[in-house]
């Protein structure tokens, strides 16, 4: 919905007087993310944003917090996406976060607080789900994976220092993949056991990405971490890895562990 000039100065008045975005939100009727983005915008105009004045980039010229990247870097191949557009001075990093996982939205600021110190993030309400995002001028050098169209849909290749850092921290990519493109569930079957039919139950983890390249890169890191796995088809195109031996779920659950 578009909102004028008069409703959105209206806005930035009150923010500006110290009004909380929930209670504007609920004055104006208009949706609290807006609102965040409205003040963000309207801080950065004024060099009000932590680090407006601090143009080092955290991987070039700053002490880059490798294993924070490293699960960061996992969870944008999976969930994540860069936008910039004419009304933005600098890119966006947004990673979408399920309602239902607030401990992933929690672990997702916490990683782009380390990575970009010198940057705020906010969390915005979308349906069923919160992005959890940031502005940042440096974002390009950190990820250049991004391009024009879906990641499926173009190359995934890592530069050697981003393979550096995964090799140095493969579980921490592992675990944002999981976490963002992943889940632990538990399977069950039955078995006929001295003529008695007996249910059993084991855990497994899916890995589930169109990405052929990022298919790679999580199956490539899991051999090197010595995790076996099996992949899965939907009429006959790979889609899904499996991780099923007892062994292998082990040593996911010591890393990883399931989402919440």
């Amino acid at each position: 919905m578009y909102h004028g000039t008069r409703v959105r100065q209206k806005a930035l008045t009150l923010l500006r007087n110290g009004a909380k975005n929930a209670d504007v939100a609920r004055t104006l009727n208009i949706p609290t993310g807006t609102i965040s983005y409205w003040k963000h915008i309207d801080r950065a105009k004024r060099g009000e944003c932590p680090g407006a004045h601090q143009s080092a980039c955290p991987r070039c010229e700053g002490d880059l917090n490798r294993p924070a990247y490293a699960y960061l870097l996992g969870l944008y191949l999976g969930d994540g996406h860069i936008i910039q557009n004419r009304a933005m001075r600098s890119p966006s990093l947004s990673v979408a976060c399920g309602e239902a996982w607030p401990g992933l939205m929690d672990a997702c600021e916490n990683a782009m607080r380390s990575v970009f110190p010198n940057n705020s993030v906010c969390r915005v309400r979308r349906k069923g789900c919160r992005e959890v995002k940031l502005y940042s001028k440096h974002i390009w050098c950190l990820f250049p994976q991004h391009g024009p169209g879906r990641k499926h849909e173009r190359t995934i290749a890592l530069d050697p220092w981003q393979q550096e850092i995964v090799d140095d921290h493969p579980w921490e990519l592992i675990r944002g993949l999981i976490h963002s493109d992943g889940c632990r569930i538990t399977n069950w079957t039955t078995r006929l056991v001295g003529g008695e039919r007996k249910r059993y139950e084991y855990p497994r983890y899916f890995f589930t990405n169109v990405s052929g390249d990022i298919r790679r890169l999580y199956t490539d890191t899991l051999d090197r971490l010595g995790v076996e796995w099996t992949p899965c088809t939907r009429n006959g195109t790979p889609y899904n890895i499996s991780v099923a031996r007892k062994a292998s779920v082990a040593l996911m659950d010591l890393h990883v562990g399931p989402k919440h």
